[in-house]
């Protein structure tokens, strides 16, 4: 039976929609009553899902379909973001995975991983801050990784693209936060996708007691933007440990660029006369 919703939100952009967690995303956002566009390379499992969430939520649900590595793609993407003003929230989610180690990868996959996972994103965060900041109203969620805080787990590539996604939001935050325009990064642990089928990894290897369902991600990571977060890390039971590890960094800050290096390395330093 179709539901039907007075629309309060404006519409919301999410890309990476045909499965996982964008999938999850779009039918979080149309049961909150949010129009939605739904961006992916897969149009057919694009169109299925806008029509399940039609019939379920009422929502206009339209398919976009892209490959955001390809430039005139992208572009378009952007144009659109650019041109409609009904857009108020935008879940910059695609991306991929690069499993093994630096040394098998060759240049190609290298490049490949970084134009989703980088390029794509930041395109993509761009127009819809400008958009977002001169209506001084809008929403936009990254989805970044955990993977991204710890060279430990020596996804070296992949990790490096999340520890970029994790700045980029921060810094927007800091440039244009506020007045309306509000930002979130997501940092998921391991979580039931099909991204591991797609990077060559066996899902039946992960640790069940360290992978968390899609579902209850994307319910936390709201959960979270409801409360104001800037950063979301849905597993970390403590926030006090991520306020305490920004701290131990902001602490850094006075004396990360200096006129002269720290006397520990023996520099000589010029005396004034």
């Amino acid at each position: 039976m179709t539901q039907t919703h007075t629309h309060t939100h404006g519409a919301a952009l999410v890309t990476g929609a045909s499965a996982g967690i964008g999938a999850t995303y779009a039918d979080r956002l149309a049961k909150r009553g949010h129009d939605l566009i739904l961006v992916a390379r897969d149009a057919a499992r694009l169109e299925e899902l806008a029509t399940r969430l039609r019939a379920e939520t009422g929502v206009n649900v339209e398919v976009f379909r892209a490959d955001l590595t390809d430039p005139a793609d992208l572009t378009g993407l952007e144009d659109r973001l650019a041109q409609d003003s009904t857009i108020d929230l935008v879940v910059n989610n695609a991306g991929a995975a690069l499993f093994g180690g630096f040394l098998e990868h060759g240049p190609e996959q290298i490049e490949n991983l970084i134009r989703l996972n980088v390029v794509a994103v930041t395109r993509l965060a761009n127009a819809a801050a400008k958009a977002f900041n001169a209506r001084s109203r809008g929403t936009l969620i990254n989805v970044g990784s955990v993977v991204g805080l710890l060279p430990e787990y020596r996804s070296v590539v992949y990790g490096a693209t999340k520890a970029f996604v994790l700045y980029l939001t921060q810094g927007l935050n800091e440039e244009i936060g506020g007045a309306g325009v509000t930002f979130q990064v997501v940092l998921p642990g391991a979580t039931r996708t099909e991204i591991w089928e797609r990077s060559g990894r066996d899902p039946s290897t992960l640790d069940p007691d360290r992978t968390m369902d899609v579902d209850e991600l994307v319910d936390a990571a709201l959960a979270g933007l409801d409360k104001g977060e800037l950063v979301t890390i849905p597993s970390l039971p403590d926030p006090a440990d991520w306020d305490a590890f920004q701290a131990t960094r902001l602490k850094m800050a006075p004396n990360l660029s200096k006129a002269h290096p720290a006397v520990r390395y023996g520099v000589r330093v010029p005396v004034d006369t």
